[in-house]
């Protein structure tokens, strides 16, 4: 028998950094802007300032510190997010182009480095 990588196993380009400006294109947050906080690229997850917020009820733990409730925000799926170019201001797919050694990514739509 043969063994098989999984999906998760293969190393992927990140097209997505931290410290872009992304939009979600889905889920309850649809249509909402934010800048990557942290990618998770073995999970295909980022986590998105301002985005996918819950509430967490915290119980209390001893007499001087009382219940509370916490704002977390969760990663989403990176396929859930698109880029948003500085230069056009459109979501836009992420290319790469080869400069002698180096790989710049770039807007699809126009052209510019990232």
């Amino acid at each position: 028998m043969s063994k098989v990588k999984s999906q998760k196993s293969k190393v992927r380009t990140k097209k997505i950094k931290k410290g872009d400006e992304v939009i979600v294109l889905s889920g309850k947050d649809k249509g909402k802007k934010g800048k990557v906080e942290a990618v998770f690229s073995k999970e295909d997850k980022v986590v998105v300032s301002g985005v996918n917020q819950y509430k967490r009820h915290m119980k209390r733990r001893s007499q001087a510190q009382g219940s509370e409730i916490i704002t977390l925000t969760k990663p989403l799926p990176i396929s859930n997010v698109s880029v948003i170019c500085h230069k056009c201001h459109l979501p836009t797919r992420v290319g790469f182009k080869r400069e002698k050694n180096d790989r710049a990514r770039i807007c699809k739509k126009c052209q510019v480095e990232l």
